[in-house]
């Protein structure tokens, strides 16, 4: 029977310090399903005999054929903690306070809003959507354990499958520890790795000893911690039971004749957690699977465990899986680990609030985030949509970091390209209904306050995979998910009925909302690509999409895998590339990012937002690197799919700062200084045959909203090492860039003459004639409408590159007529 009503969680939520929202995360098969079916259990939500076999957070049919967890599922429970335990739940911000006959004491009801997660690499979009909205985790490998620190999430460990140690492995006590000890110890090396002791978080190293470490099994539904075996010894010893608590771990020996503790092992000392944990535990196993039963009977009085009749007459694995339930019941272990060591919403978004907002930190909206009011702006971040029972609609599932979201009210809905002060992304709709997931099951509910985790109806329409939800005008998105794997999987799919083609198209635009992860494109060829992150994860959106989303028998390609290639160490050859008229050349040299470089990128140290002079010093003095060349300055050339501004996903590269910098600074003061555009970028989708009206049409439309205007340079003087191209190569070019380059506008054509005839002041100079007699049969043929502007020679522009440092520069002739630089240019020129 349940043991609580949605009338209580609801009145729960508004004590937000008696909140915890927390995920299991671990690889897959360490039994994290099984493990949170027993605080299912003790929820009173399924039977205790049926926890660790029911696996109720596993909601869909292929979870529970497969026996692996494939989408993230969200539970809200309700809970008493013994008032006991409360003296252990530290920190002001950590338990609400009520007063109780004129007294004030902790009020002991907690809400533990559960996220079960999956452990198949495949599916570990679905980790990173779950480890968005959660405080705090129950861990247990290397790449989501370095997820969650990079997410500020404080880590709970628990060491699950003890009974096949026992069982199957049959470890003895000392080898039992060593295996114990070394588990925490390699993951307090992946936390001091990837942590920072002093953080916001603090020390979130994991200890035994003060009891953020779990022991048990998940599918027998027994665990423990030190602080219970404590309480079982501490009258006994009259220790305190912290002090106790540190002399169960470690290298802490107990002389059984002189009753005292030592750091040194002896022959008639024993370890104290093999002494006085693992040894009772070890008689019980020994007398159960032996079939002692007088000794299972002394046991069951000596550890007061309560058994039925029923219970009584049941042997071997049944009645040692009742046994160890009875005395170490799992639920109480997880409660006690998650309520004393895992944040409150209250102590998590204060540390939080920065790496998750995008805005400045003093904003209305942040700094109701960092105090978690419920009575500030509404700040929500969805972070994916959970398909319902109607075909096509989904719930948004998100966490309310500020505010309260209630059934009807209006709100700003930015989807994850929404850019304050645009239109582009926003939307400003009505919330139909606000909803408490209950893993297999939703409950309405009538509004959810700052601190809680909530679905949202009607949201779906507008937003494809996540996004922020808030009440605040002038708020920025929250930052956008990173995942810790790549869709690299793909395989083409199409209807087997041709006329099946809009329900796939349907379909597949569901299954991209559906999936944090997986991406749906339209190749220019016509085929339908999915792609995913890897075989399972492919296998399962394809079987969702065939089933459930599109409704149709496919045809399905063979899988074929992307591949990157990147640098490993300095190559020795210098590379050369030259035009197709030769006469521009290219030189280029590689060599790998310095070490931390990377990770610096990724965690945002170094960003394309920096000041030019400010990351050329960091990148000269922290990573050390070589800056002769390019006289100590140096440029992020392309951050790739690390952040959200650029088009592609590029990778990171670092190049030395060009020499002639004019038509960089002024592209830069054209489109935006935030495009952080340039050749490398441009050039690298099409690095076997660089067409720059081509690559600049591609890319252009992630770069400004008004189009770029380009001049044809024409080389009339015949000179070979002039650039640009011969005149009778001058029409086809006008035409490709007027007919297949819609972003672009022809205004004129240039060219750099010969000094030669430049220098005589009478006659008319040859080069800008013909460039005119082209002009003008150029507007004929194209019957243009405006006529082109002629300009020849760029003295300008190279007195522009002389002003910005270049050494290196030819000097044109004659300017005919101004040359009208962009305003912004001009401003930042004169200041």
């Amino acid at each position: 029977m349940v043991n609580f009503t949605v009338d209580e969680i609801r009145a729960l939520m508004d004590r937000k310090k008696n909140i915890r929202n927390m995920s299991v995360i671990a690889h897959v098969d360490h039994g994290k399903s099984t493990l949170t079916d027993s605080l299912v259990s003790k929820a009173g939500i399924i039977a205790g005999a049926k926890a660790g076999e029911t696996r109720f957070t596993d909601t869909r049919k292929d979870e529970q054929e497969r026996c692996i967890t494939i989408k993230s599922t969200a539970i809200s429970m309700f809970f008493e903690l013994e008032r006991k335990d409360l003296e252990f739940v530290k920190g002001e911000s950590q338990a609400d306070i009520e007063q109780v006959d004129g007294k004030s004491q902790k009020y002991n009801g907690f809400l533990i809003n559960l996220i079960d997660s999956p452990g198949h690499v495949d599916f570990s979009s679905e980790v990173t959507a779950a480890l968005r909205v959660t405080d705090g985790v129950c861990v247990q490998t290397e790449t989501v354990l370095r997820q969650a620190i990079a997410e500020r999430i404080k880590p709970v460990l628990f060491m699950n499958k003890m009974d096949r140690a026992l069982l199957e492995l049959q470890l003895g006590q000392e080898e039992l520890f060593q295996t114990f000890q070394r588990i925490v110890e390699n993951i307090n090396v992946i936390i001091a790795t990837y942590g920072d002791d002093d953080g916001p978080m603090g020390p979130i190293q994991v200890d035994p000893s003060i009891g953020n470490v779990g022991f048990g099994s998940g599918l027998h539904g027994w665990a423990f911690t030190l602080k219970q075996f404590a309480e079982m010894y501490a009258d006994k010893f009259g220790v305190q039971i912290d002090k106790l608590m540190k002399n169960l771990w470690g290298d802490r020996f107990f002389n059984m004749k002189t009753k005292k503790w030592t750091n040194n092992q002896e022959p008639e000392t024993k370890r104290g957690f093999c002494q006085f944990v693992l040894d009772p535990i070890f008689k019980v196993f020994d007398a159960v699977m032996n079939i002692k039963k007088d000794e299972v009977a002394k046991l069951v009085e000596k550890l007061n465990i309560k058994l039925t009749l029923e219970e009584k007459e049941q042997e071997g694995k049944p009645l040692l899986k009742t046994m160890m339930r009875k005395w170490l019941p799992a639920g109480d272990t997880m409660l006690q680990m998650i309520v004393m060591h895992l944040p409150s919403p209250v102590t998590a978004q204060r540390y939080r609030t920065e790496m998750l907002y995008e805005g400045p930190q003093d904003d209305e909206a942040a700094v109701a985030m960092k105090n978690c009011d419920p009575n500030g702006p509404l700040m929500m971040y969805i972070s994916k949509m959970v398909p319902t029972s109607d075909k096509g609609r989904f719930y948004a599932f998100g966490r309310v970091f500020a505010g309260r979201v209630a059934t009807g009210m209006k709100a700003r809905i930015q989807g994850p390209n929404y850019v304050l002060g645009k239109k582009e992304d926003l939307y400003e709709k009505t919330i139909q209904r606000t909803i408490l997931m209950m893993g297999r099951y939703i409950e309405p509910i009538e509004d959810i306050p700052a601190g809680n985790i909530a679905g949202l109806v009607g949201v779906d329409q507008y937003l494809v995979k996540g996004g922020t939800i808030t009440t605040y005008k002038d708020a920025h998105n929250m930052r956008v998910m990173k995942f810790s794997v790549s869709p690299v999987v793909r395989v083409a799919v199409e209807p087997k009925n041709a006329g099946d083609l809009p329900k796939l198209v349907e379909g597949l635009k569901r299954l991209a909302k559906s999936d944090p992860m997986v991406q749906c494109i339209f190749e220019e060829s016509g085929e339908h690509i999915i792609a995913g992150a890897g075989e399972l994860h492919l296998e399962i959106c394809l079987k969702d999409l065939e089933e459930d989303h599109a409704c149709i028998p496919l045809k399905k390609s063979d899988p074929v895998v992307s591949y990157r290639e990147t640098v490993t160490e300095e190559s020795e050859i210098v590379c050369l590339s030259k035009s197709p008229n030769k006469h521009n050349r290219l030189f280029c040299k590689a060599r790998p990012l310095p070490d931390g470089l990377p990770e610096a990128i990724e965690r945002g140290d170094v960003n394309p937002t920096d000041d030019p002079k400010n990351r050329a010093k960091i990148l000269t003095e922290k990573f050390e690197m070589d800056a002769t060349d390019s006289r100590k300055k140096f440029v992020i050339s392309a951050f790739g799919c690390r952040f959200q501004d650029f088009p592609s996903r590029l990778g990171v590269a670092l190049l030395p700062t060009w020499r002639i910098t004019a038509f960089w600074r002024e592209l830069r003061a054209r489109i935006g200084d935030k495009s952080s555009a340039n050749g490398c970028t441009w050039g690298r989708p099409n690095s076997m045959a660089l067409h720059w009206p081509n690559t600049i049409e591609h890319d252009k439309p992630h770069l400004c909203r008004t189009k770029f205007v380009v001049c044809g340079n024409v080389n009339t003087s015949g000179e070979l090492n002039k650039g640009g191209v011969h005149p009778d190569e001058l029409l086809p070019l006008a035409k490709h860039v007027m007919e297949q380059c819609h972003s672009l506008t022809l205004i004129g054509l240039m060219t750099i003459g010969s000094i030669g005839q430049s220098l005589g002041s009478g006659d008319e100079n040859a080069d800008f004639a013909l460039l005119r007699k082209l002009r003008d049969a150029l507007q004929t043929e194209l019957r243009l409408s405006t006529e082109l502007e002629l300009s020849m020679g760029m003295s300008a522009d190279y007195q522009l590159a002389i002003k910005y440092g270049s050494t290196n520069v030819r000097v044109g002739s004659t300017i005919f007529g101004p040359r009208n630089y962009a305003k912004k240019l001009d401003t930042e020129e004169s200041k």
